[in-house]
């Protein structure tokens, strides 16, 4: 045999061994309490100074500026009609920027809250959540505030407090809707015709899909707390009065379309799954039957063959991986033309993976279709808590971090 054809010989017995070798493992990856342990290699890095310059996809430059930061777990955005922002944070303060500037002393008189474990963390509590100023403030001075209430013992619950705001402090404190049953991330929001929509977190069948039970739910209540006759459940046998839709798991974020007037929602999946969905009252959104997505150790959360929504309400876009969707809100203003009518949806974490937090742009067309979607702000590394358009028709964003931070969204020019 020649040189050549003892060196073809030996490369050929060489890889018969190779592939006679078993395939490893894939990697033994450490859990706790059934969810993976997440990577930190992204996670806590700060917030540049900015401003920062981006080109986007639809040729429209813009320029994100940094309006208040080290402002701890900054939670949700609101107006004020003299332009003032008030801003929660999950470790039960209220706080207000006037001319753009965070006033250094909290508004007092807010009702007594319970916060624990970082942002993101397995079993994170979140003291103060979502913030809403009544449509007719100007004459009540109203605003209406979620969070989590300390009960007798290491108890909670969760509450919506309506309050009247004079200068720097609240006062007349009255909680409008308590549960002491429920835990997990309470939404809301109040609708220019004094309707309270309020979102429960279930992630259980027992709650999501158990009609005599508050957990998992939309509820649709008149702003004093009381149950408007025209809910699709009123006066059925086995079914809670206050239920709109039912079938959620952990809804973070409420929008109003600005022509249709309907309810749209951020709806927070597991590992994937994530769903922005259109209220339809009396559906059932299919919550843990149905998913999109995946469960945390990595088989499909849904209970059939493969993931579907048949039988039940489909959401009108979702993700997978999870982005961990948060705040939304659809784009009026003329200050960026280009993305009038969009639909922007915050996200925490992506993948499961920390530090990870985005800024998501949908175009939808005429019929609510999804046609595009663009990332943003992906390069700060910030969860991205809220995202709300202000008075000035620009976009601001609520950074979820221990050293979080108010940004201001606008033209590059």
């Amino acid at each position: 045999m020649t040189t050549t054809g003892r060196m073809i010989a030996a490369a050929t017995l060489a890889c018969a061994a190779c592939l006679a070798v078993p395939v490893g493992a894939q990697q033994a990856v450490p859990f706790a309490n059934g969810v993976p342990v997440a990577p930190t290699g992204l996670a806590d890095l700060p917030l540049g100074k900015g401003p920062f310059l981006y080109k986007t996809a639809e040729n429209q430059d813009i320029r994100v500026s940094v309006l208040a930061r080290d402002l701890e777990y900054p939670y949700a955005l609101a107006w004020l009609p003299t332009g003032e922002m008030l801003v929660t944070q999950r470790t039960g303060q209220l706080r207000i920027l006037r001319h753009g500037k965070l006033d250094p002393k909290p508004i007092s008189g807010g009702p007594a809250s319970v916060y624990a474990g970082k942002s993101g963390s397995l079993g994170a509590v979140h003291g103060y959540m979502n913030i809403v100023v009544h449509p007719r403030y100007a004459e009540n001075h109203l605003v209406f505030l979620s969070y989590t209430k300390p009960l007798d013992g290491k108890r909670t619950g969760v509450a919506i407090a309506r309050a009247r705001l004079e200068g720097d402090r609240l006062s007349d404190v009255k909680d409008v809707f308590f549960a002491d049953d429920l835990h997990g991330a309470l939404a809301f929001t109040l609708t220019p015709d004094g309707l309270l929509w309020i979102a429960t977190a279930g992630f259980t069948a027992d709650d999501a899909q158990n009609p005599n039970s508050l957990g998992g739910k939309v509820l649709r209540l008149k702003e004093d707390g009381s149950v408007p006759a025209d809910n699709p459940f009123v006066g059925q046998a086995g079914h809670r009065p206050e239920v709109y839709t039912m079938g959620h798991r952990s809804v973070l974020g409420f929008t109003q379309h600005p022509k249709t007037h309907e309810m749209w929602i951020s709806e927070m999946g597991p590992n994937g799954g994530d769903e922005i969905n259109l209220l339809k009252p009396g559906r059932n959104y299919g919550w843990p039957v149905v998913s999109l997505g995946r469960t945390y150790p990595g088989p499909w959360q849904a209970q059939v063959n493969e993931p579907t929504h048949a039988g039940f309400e489909p959401p009108v876009i979702y993700w997978m991986p999870s982005i961990s969707v948060t705040g939304l809100t659809f784009y009026t203003g003329d200050a960026l033309p280009k993305w009038k009518g969009d639909l922007f949806v915050g996200g925490v974490r992506m993948g499961e993976i920390p530090g990870t937090g985005r800024l998501d742009r949908v175009l939808l067309n005429d019929k609510m279709e999804e046609l595009r979607r663009e990332t943003l702000l992906a390069d700060l590394h910030q969860r991205i808590r809220d995202v709300k358009q202000g008075p000035d028709g620009l976009l601001y964003v609520a950074t979820d971090e221990q050293k979080g931070a108010i940004l201001q969204i606008g033209p590059a020019q």
